[in-house]
């Protein structure tokens, strides 16, 4: 008897459409945005590229400390505000690895390991500048732990970052909604 072939790998794709999928279950009062996220991945035009102005994907990294206390937040140049390290899909269909490079290419932090599990979704509107009209970023987000030094580089991308306590940005009115959203989504997993 020959054995059993192996299954064949998930493409990154149907990784993705699993991975929305299980967000939307575990997560049944977010499960419209994840449907939101099916529907732009299921779009025949490509949602990993940044030319598709009607919507794309971005990776964001809610980077943790080593203590799990304090996450990094940007001072994003283009928005002017605190944000978590993310950027743009280019073509990446691994949005958990978008994830982790971008946080290493604005952090300038090594050593970094982003966990599989998507942590949060969030559609948001990006208003225009200079030629590129205003359009929306899917942006998939990932928790991604510090676990070497903790010392950061500030990238030309951000005017400053700064290790903020996770308990701080949950309770700050003045903080991003959805930054608060990802706090109080952290401070309840470690309850």
């Amino acid at each position: 008897m020959s054995p059993s072939p192996s299954p064949r790998p998930c493409s990154p794709l149907q990784q993705l459409e699993a991975a929305f999928r299980s967000y939307a279950t575990r997560r049944p009062d977010e499960a419209d945005t994840a449907t939101v996220f099916l529907e732009l991945l299921a779009d025949d035009a490509d949602p990993f590229v940044r030319e598709r102005l009607a919507g794309h994907f971005t990776a964001s990294s809610w980077l943790v400390d080593a203590t799990g206390t304090r996450a990094l937040l940007t001072h994003h140049r283009k928005l002017a505000r605190w944000l978590q390290l993310g950027g743009h899909a280019d073509g990446d269909r691994d949005l958990a690895n978008v994830a982790l490079r971008e946080a290493e290419e604005e952090s300038g932090l090594t050593g970094l390991r982003v966990e599989p599990e998507l942590f949060d979704l969030d559609r948001h509107w990006i208003p225009e500048r200079g030629d590129v009209p205003g359009h929306w970023h899917y942006d998939a987000r990932y928790v991604v732990r510090a676990t070497g030094s903790e010392d950061f580089v500030v990238s030309e991308e951000s005017l400053d970052l700064a290790w903020r306590d996770i308990a701080d940005i949950a309770s700050d009115p003045e903080s991003d909604p959805s930054m608060r959203r990802m706090a109080e989504k952290w401070l309840a997993q470690k309850d």
